[in-house]
């Protein structure tokens, strides 16, 4: 197979694009396209791609059926900068290769994370890891950024005043806080990118992960444009229905009663109200 080069993709190659105050992505490498996806799949065949329909039939065939295999054949390489707090939510996407800058070795630039004003929400009180959308006084948001900023310079000046005194680097940054930036290369497949788009860009993860997600979404595209029109189709753009659900669906269809009750039939109407806003 040919070494898969993208003109869109390669403008935007090895580009900070900024990421919240202080953070940023950058596409570092790929390998594969669209094309290298066709290829793979045809690979039985001995043929090489065929028309831009066809190939887009395929693609969209492929993910449509969940033949995901040959969507590993196209891999990415992302260097990031982001809150602490924020790398230990995506970290939980064990399917990718990390490599992050170390505080035993490095002494640990003084950068941290500020929130928005218009970031700054009260706890929901009917999602226990969500925020609400209820207004925050300025007063209070007032007093919460100087509460953020206070702890983040104490932080610091301490871990400077360890580090200059002669303290390992490895003890002297344990006290330093989740909002404190890190950076590491992250290298994951196409296949497994999807999956932690799917989670990641949903209205209910973080905030400050979703524009992340976001970032990279839109970068990757540039180099498997089809692949990621079949991605909104069939994955992000989808819904899942469980066997009770989907016979709960067939009754409203039927102008019958959904026959659900409880918590099942509140989870069933929250994704009716969630499918009419797609």
């Amino acid at each position: 197979m040919a070494h898969c080069i993208v003109a869109e993709a390669e403008a935007v190659l090895d580009r900070e694009f900024p990421v919240l105050d202080k953070g940023f992505v950058r596409m570092v490498d790929y390998m594969g396209s669209d094309e290298r996806i066709v290829q793979s799949a045809r690979v039985s065949y001995g043929k090489g791609t065929k028309n831009y329909r066809q190939d887009k039939g395929l693609i969209d065939y492929l993910l449509r059926n969940e033949h995901t295999s040959p969507f590993e054949q196209v891999v990415f390489t992302f260097h990031c900068k982001m809150p602490i707090f924020v790398a230990r939510q995506w970290v939980r996407h064990r399917t990718a290769r990390i490599n992050e800058i170390s505080g035993r070795y490095s002494v640990m630039p003084n950068e941290f994370y500020l929130p928005q004003n218009e970031d700054i929400s009260f706890q929901s009180m009917d999602n226990k890891q969500g925020r609400s959308t209820e207004d925050v006084p300025q007063d209070v948001q007032k007093r919460v950024m100087d509460l953020l900023l206070q702890g983040q310079e104490e932080s610091y000046e301490k871990y400077s005043e360890l580090v200059e005194n002669g303290l390992a680097r490895e003890l002297a940054r344990i006290n330093l806080p989740l909002s404190l930036y890190t950076e590491w290369y992250w290298q994951i497949d196409l296949k497994n990118l999807f999956h932690f788009l799917k989670l990641r860009m949903d209205a209910h993860a973080q905030m400050e992960i979703r524009v992340y997600a976001e970032e990279i979404h839109r970068l990757a595209s540039l180099v498997c444009p089809m692949a990621f029109e079949s991605f909104s189709q069939h994955i992000s753009g989808s819904m899942r229905f469980s066997a009770s659900e989907l016979k709960a669906l067939k009754a409203l269809l039927k102008g019958e009663d959904s026959g659900l009750q409880g918590k099942d039939e509140e989870r069933f109407n929250a994704k009716i109200q969630e499918g009419r806003q797609l």
